[in-house]
């Protein structure tokens, strides 16, 4: 699939067929991750592979929808952030280190036509306890990980007059 036909083709899937993933696709999304771009190249950064077979309950303490569970897998991108890089003015970049991770996988997923969802509304205590979480990871989004029963996509977007600034 060409790059912008990747983006183009992404949406937030909400329903998933329990159709494992398999193993060479997997490999792929994770080396994505582990090639995208971070500040100062730390790599400050995990991946975590939650197989949802027997943990749905417990992944729902996460992020309470039936769906967050209902994919094969689960993904996790959690920040270092005591091993990112700090700009002069003390913004720590673990945030966006992990967005963009977090943004690699999910287009390699799409490319390789596997759903996904950005989840950041979850429960931070209840991630953190569920994944035996010290203080040095920060879980930052997370994603079910599957083939998506229904194929639907349907974005309203600005235009571009709206979103960008020439100066």
């Amino acid at each position: 699939m060409e790059f912008l036909e990747v983006i183009k083709k992404r949406h937030s899937v909400r329903s998933y067929k329990p159709d494992p993933v398999e193993q060479e696709k997997l490999a792929v999304i994770l080396e994505a991750a582990m090639l995208a771009p971070t500040a100062a190249n730390r790599q400050a950064f995990k991946v975590i592979v939650i197989d949802t077979n027997g943990r749905k309950e417990d992944l729902k303490k996460i992020y309470n929808p039936a769906w967050f569970g209902e994919a094969p897998l689960v993904l996790g991108v959690c920040a270092i952030p005591g091993g990112c890089w700090v700009r002069n003015d003390k913004k720590n970049y673990s945030d966006v280190d992990a967005a963009i991770v977090m943004d690699h996988i999910i287009l390699a997923a799409t490319d390789l036509g596997l759903g996904t969802c950005w989840i950041a509304a979850f429960n931070l205590e209840a991630a953190k306890e569920l994944l035996g979480l010290d203080d040095t990871m920060e879980p930052v989004a997370f994603t079910p990980l599957g083939y998506a029963r229904e194929i639907t996509s349907s974005k309203a977007r600005k235009s571009l007059d709206e979103l960008v600034i020439y100066k």
